[in-house]
């Protein structure tokens, strides 16, 4: 079911929104909270950070202390509901872990994504297969993890870009993504055969960094990251980094600037869309 926003990023807009609020009445966390009669400022502050999905009566209610008039109070209560969610979408999730929720969510209302990978294939364009074994490879280190369910996640995952309107979608894979590596044979050409199909797509577009390539001034990305804009100019561009346990979501203006910089440099050193696809097509072959 496709989001026309995207919750988790609604969550962060309006707890900027709120803090911005609190802030032009001069109040503090504890001064909020007392009028509220909220036990702790870890509520408000939680609220204010993003963190949790805020129940609509507290919005509400923090709305009246900061006397906010119509229409301001109107697109605000807007931005509260498709921040909360239903529970019917939540469901339409799946069996998702936590961090794969949160990426199904910004891709759900994202505009355009752009994806750098340097070792391996993006989780929106793995095959069923590729997806296994790169999910049981990571369940040496979380072995609670259950590998079948994460497969069937990324495939729900997926279904963005197949939605009558999807967002655009650019992967940038440095050659070591598409190497054989430690990959039986059929699941790799398999793989690679795939990546050539979703080209096919008129708003999918993949770009081979050459091994030895270099950004401009030797720019190097060292994590793999996704970033994402939205149709509403208001709601924050985000920027996730990918890490072994926790991955880190970035939304200042300056955080993401630097990285939309370092995605035009990559851009800048890849191949063509119509070079990336003959290199890939030569891999298959090979």
């Amino acid at each position: 079911m496709p989001l026309p926003t995207s919750p988790v990023i609604r969550r962060v807009r309006l707890g900027a929104e709120l803090r911005q609020l609190r802030r032009r009445e001069a109040l503090t966390l504890e001064q909020v909270c007392d009028r509220l009669g909220w036990a702790s400022t870890s509520k408000l502050s939680r609220i204010e950070l993003g963190q949790s999905r805020p129940d609509l009566a507290d919005v509400l209610d923090l709305l009246d202390v900061y006397q906010v008039p119509s229409p301001a109070r109107d697109a605000l209560i807007v931005i509260a509901r498709d921040a909360a969610t239903s529970r019917a979408w939540w469901k339409t999730l799946g069996e998702m872990s936590e961090r794969q929720r949160t990426y199904a969510e910004l891709e759900a209302g994202a505009a355009h994504i752009v994806e750098y990978q340097p070792a391996v294939v993006p989780g929106l364009l793995q095959t069923p297969a590729y997806a296994r074994f790169r999910v049981a490879a990571g369940a040496l280190l979380t072995p609670e993890i259950d590998i079948e369910a994460e497969v069937r996640a990324r495939a729900l995952r997926q279904e963005v870009l197949r939605r009558a309107d999807p967002p655009r979608y650019t992967a940038v894979l440095a050659e070591a993504a598409c190497d054989l590596g430690d990959l039986p044979v059929p699941i790799w050409r398999e793989q690679l055969r795939h990546l050539v199909a979703v080209t096919g797509l008129a708003h999918v577009t993949v770009r081979l960094l050459p091994r030895g390539a270099a950004a401009d001034g030797g720019l190097h990305a060292l994590t793999p990251y996704s970033c994402y804009a939205f149709p509403d100019p208001a709601d924050p561009r985000t920027v996730m980094l990918e890490a072994l346990t926790t991955d880190v979501r970035l939304a200042t203006v300056l955080d993401v600037d630097r990285y939309e910089r370092m995605t035009e440099a990559l851009l800048a050193a890849a191949l063509s869309p119509e070079e990336t696809v003959t290199a890939l097509a030569r891999r298959v072959g090979e």
